[in-house]
């Protein structure tokens, strides 16, 4: 089975694939095989089995490691750079017979080799489900959402966010009107403009949302799963068809989970960033369970 963990980006999805990774039944691209056009066959094969093996250090985001991947350049000369950064969603109507059948080979061929139950991929930035949903019409997705203000904080700390360069710039295409008039309106604020590519992503999500099956969809917040790990990712893994098994177990106990910087935008943005990030984004804050 195919499965997808998927989120606006800054959002943990990072944390909850690399902690499924670690799953006896789940298969995965590895960032050798991103990086590598002639990735050893035995590294596709053993994607799996060699990131629970590798010592810990080995694993660890901030140095050179061995996980998961997001994938994008291989995607992008495997299959098309379209899916790697469309300026919007990509949908069930996007899908042409000669995407459909690349897609296939992409990630049938990766998961028949490495022989695991289920092989999951993770995508960031706009959800794509209707795209996926047409090549794989089986498949399910984890969404993982966290607090808008954190996300736009953290955007705007990244070396690859773009928004500085204004709409001509970034990925993420034109405004709709009434944001637009939102952003002009504001002063045109950077920091607003990471919070309003939150905005687009979440009315994305929920528009994908609608379109899927309830069984094909499950979504949780980033805060609960850091609040309360074991809890909710035995939800996740009961989604996927997955028993929590001795193997994940010694897996899942590798990491510790922080809920510390849940508020570090109040601490990194100024009292006026925060406020126009709640009048901006307090809508879908609230609706998904953020006080505002």
């Amino acid at each position: 089975m195919l499965s997808f963990v998927i989120g606006t980006g800054r959002c943990g999805s990072t944390l909850v694939h690399e902690v499924l990774a670690r799953h006896p039944e789940v298969g995965f691209v590895s960032n050798l095989d991103d990086r590598y056009a002639h990735c050893p066959g035995w590294i596709r094969r053993n994607s799996g089995a060699l990131y629970r093996r590798v010592p810990p250090r080995l694993t660890e985001k901030g140095r050179m490691r061995y996980a998961p991947s997001e994938a994008y350049s291989a995607l992008a000369r495997e299959v098309s750079p379209l899916l790697v950064d469309p300026f919007r969603d990509l949908l069930a109507s996007d899908v042409t017979p000669w995407l459909a059948k690349r897609m296939r080979t992409f990630f049938e061929s990766r998961a028949e080799a490495e022989g695991a139950p289920l092989y999951l991929h993770k995508f960031t930035g706009w959800p794509r489900t209707g795209f996926l949903r047409e090549i794989f019409p089986e498949t399910r997705f984890v969404h993982i959402v966290r607090d808008g203000r954190a996300v736009a904080n953290s955007l705007v700390q990244m070396p690859w966010w773009r928004g500085h360069l204004g709409l001509e710039g970034w990925s993420f295409g034109p405004l709709p009107e009434h944001y637009g008039r939102e952003w002009d309106a504001e002063g045109r604020s950077l920091v607003h403009l990471a919070g309003l590519a939150w905005n687009l992503m979440i009315d994305a999500y929920e528009a994908a949302r609608e379109a899927l099956p309830e069984d094909a969809w499950l979504e949780v917040r980033y805060e609960d799963i850091v609040a309360d790990p074991r809890k909710h990712l035995e939800v996740i893994l009961e989604f996927l068809g997955l028993p929590w098994t001795p193997g994940f177990e010694r897996g899942f106990a590798r990491y510790s989970f922080s809920a510390g910087r849940a508020d570090a935008f109040r601490r990194d943005l100024t009292s006026a960033q925060v406020a126009l990030l709640d009048r901006s984004l307090g809508e879908h804050l609230r609706r998904l369970g953020y006080e505002v």
